[in-house]
């Protein structure tokens, strides 16, 4: 048996603008089926929000996203989730960190670490918290 485990982000009315930025940052495939698309319009206003969407790239990536409706609760929260984006080339991480960070908030530039040759965090235009990172053996 395998498992993976894909990312989920719950967000209220952002959802495609979401998966169509990470699909300009990491490539791979968008699909989106909305609250229309799948026959379950609770409010004519929200028909069009993403009732279940993803980005899957060839290198690994995938993210997953929907748009929580407005009859059910939602808070972003704050620091449950960060996203982790490990690579092992500067350059690729670099090139990732530059797309992320339009309209993002930093806070940790992507910089050489301890612990990595680069590490950084930035909060995205969506609330959503990533984390970079070139990953280096571990020597526990």
């Amino acid at each position: 048996m395998s498992v993976t485990t894909t990312t989920h982000l719950n967000l209220r009315g952002d959802a495609r603008a979401a998966l169509d930025f990470y699909h300009c940052v990491f490539g791979g495939n968008v699909v989106a089926v909305t609250y229309k698309d799948a026959g379950n319009v609770q409010n004519p206003d929200e028909a069009d929000w993403v009732m279940w969407g993803q980005v899957v790239a060839d290198n690994g990536f995938r993210v997953m996203a929907c748009d929580v409706p407005s009859r059910m609760p939602w808070n972003p929260g704050e620091n449950a989730v960060f996203v982790s984006v490990r690579g092992d080339d500067v350059d690729e991480v670099t090139a990732l960190w530059s797309e992320l960070s339009v309209g993002a908030t930093v806070v940790q530039p992507l910089e050489p670490a301890r612990w990595a040759p680069l590490y950084g965090m930035l909060k995205d235009r969506f609330g959503v918290v990533w984390v970079l990172d070139v990953a280096v053996p571990y020597d526990g």
